[in-house]
């Protein structure tokens, strides 16, 4: 690598760093509220409440929370359907200085008390929409009745100290590779850096109207979730199935004239094709991300909402969220659309096997810096410092995220995503450790081995060889059961394949292209 390439990736293709904001997103969300409180800061089917409205019963459970011991450097869990309730929730354990865990009800038990126990949870919020478990190892609160009734936070007047700046925000939980989620750890200057870039790029203010459809817990609810609020906008939230429903959006969309909304590809290839969606005039900001774009797909949604500026993102929970992004053509063309730049404060660098810069056009490891990186995982030191490095850069060490993924720079300074270096996968924008169906499946008593694979980019299946060498007499209903006690829904796969050996390659590693299709089911099966 010549001076000359290394001098343009370092300098040409990375952004000027500029200050880092030390307020608090929800120190800044309480400025804004103080500026315009009787404008609509959320609306929610007929339901609509004012700044004014959101902030004070926000701040109530905040008081509630902070007379239970909560507070900086302490986490609060939240389990709750999509709804003001929701938004009310999330800013309530903010202004309380506690960091808020998100949590999937439907989650297995297990699943949920690894969680709430990793992050020494001190309690747990719940709209008691849906049944816990009895056993959580932390007190469950309500979130709405009484809860919502007592002596206020003055939040107009809420100021925040370093220790509040640098600590927990929120940690999101990702699959993990060994068998265990992982709980990235995301602080208030991370998520306050990342904000203020989205403002900034995405020129937003008081007319706009963003909509909050992401399942609360995947990272990009977050900005969906407060953005809004720090531009004196108004939050429209969806009911709590519409994200799946494209005909749902399309209404939503028009209903509530959105400005602004997120897509994983999946989705929004259902959604431009839904009828109606050509009267969606008022989108003006497209941003599609989790999984890869299509330039079709691109072109599509640019010749049906022309008037909408369609970005592609990239960016996992461990950098906050989005750290590239890529304003789309009218008309992209090649094999895929590029994940642009990197955004306001990243740093990107591509790195070879021996962790040197790799040259433009070359593929390698991409590693991200800046104020976005989140602290570490939850409870994970040793998975911390393997994913969280130092790079020497320009006579400089830098701290650094591995992100797994495969890309590179292109000549013009954006960079190429080209798939994984490892096994983690995605599923509707959802990430997925193939590693974590495996451990969980070698665990049973009835299997010696197991590998789990994507086929044709959509469905899980998963390889199992049987600890007693008869593949005939592997229970797949009972193995089926068995993750389901431990994953989520999404990462069950769709079946479980018995084999007498697994194939190998010439290394002795698993041989997932040799791997034979599933075989068909019969009519009464299906």
């Amino acid at each position: 690598m010549t001076a000359r390439t290394d001098l343009r990736t370092l300098l040409g293709f990375n952004p000027d760093p500029t200050p880092a904001p030390r307020t608090p997103v929800h120190e800044a969300i309480c400025r804004q509220a103080a500026r315009t409180p009787e404008a609509v800061a959320l609306r929610h089917g007929d339901t609509a409440l004012t700044y004014r409205q959101l902030l004070d019963d926000a701040a109530v459970l905040a008081g509630r929370l902070r007379a239970r011991g909560t507070g900086p450097g302490t986490a609060v869990g939240l389990a709750a359907r999509r709804g003001p309730e929701l938004v009310t929730a999330v800013l309530g354990i903010l202004l309380s200085g506690a960091a808020y865990v998100p949590l999937d009800p439907q989650h297995p038990p297990a699943r949920l008390r690894r969680m709430l126990e990793s992050t020494r949870a001190a309690l747990l919020l719940s709209d008691g929409a849906a049944p816990l478990p009895d056993d959580l190892p932390v007190p469950v609160l309500p979130v709405t009745g009484t809860a919502l009734v007592g002596a206020p936070v003055d939040w107009r007047s809420l100021t925040a100290g370093p220790s509040v700046v640098d600590g927990l925000c929120c940690v999101v939980f990702t699959s993990g590779s060994t068998g265990e989620p992982k709980g990235v750890e995301l602080t208030h200057a991370a998520l306050a850096n990342r904000l203020a870039g989205m403002l900034e790029r995405h020129r937003l203010g008081p007319g706009d109207v963003l909509l909050q459809k992401t399942p609360y817990t995947f990272d990009v609810s977050l900005w969906e979730l407060l953005l809004a609020f720090l531009a004196g906008a108004t939050l429209a939230v969806a009911p709590p199935e519409a994200h799946r429903d494209p005909q749902a959006l399309v209404e939503l969309v028009r209903r509530h004239g959105v400005t602004m909304v997120h897509f994983v590809p999946s989705m929004l290839a259902l959604f431009v094709t839904e009828p109606g969606v050509e009267e969606c005039t008022t989108l003006r900001t497209v941003l599609c991300g989790g999984e890869a774009l299509p330039p079709r797909l691109a072109n599509t949604l640019t010749a049906a909402l022309p008037q909408a500026e369609v970005h592609n993102m990239y960016g996992p929970a461990e950098a906050t969220i989005d750290v590239t992004g890529w304003r789309c053509r009218p008309r992209e063309t090649g094999d895929l659309v590029p994940i642009g730049r990197p955004l306001s404060n990243v740093r990107a660098y591509v790195v070879d096997e021996y962790g040197e810069l790799a040259p433009v056009g070359v593929p390698g490891e991409l590693l991200l810096a800046g104020p976005s990186l989140a602290r570490g995982y939850a409870g994970r030191p040793d998975l911390t410092a393997e994913r969280f490095v130092e790079l020497p850069v320009a006579g400089r060490t830098e701290r650094v995220y591995r992100t797994g993924d495969l890309a590179r720079w292109a000549p013009e300074g954006h960079l190429d995503y080209l798939g994984r270096i490892d096994t983690q996968v995605k599923i509707r924008g959802q990430r997925v450790e193939l590693g974590e169906i495996e451990a969980t499946l070698r665990r049973h008593p009835a299997v010696r081995h197991a590998v789990a694979v994507l086929r044709e980019g959509r469905t899980l299946v998963a390889y199992a060889v049987p600890a007693d060498g008869s593949p005939d007499a592997l229970d797949e209903a009972g193995l089926r059961a068995h993750l389901a006690e431990h994953l989520p829904e999404h990462m069950v796969p769709a079946r479980i394949v018995p084999l007498a050996e697994i194939p190998t390659t010439a290394h002795g590693k698993a041989d997932r292209n040799a791997l034979p299709p599933p075989p068909r089911r019969r009519r009464t099966e299906r």
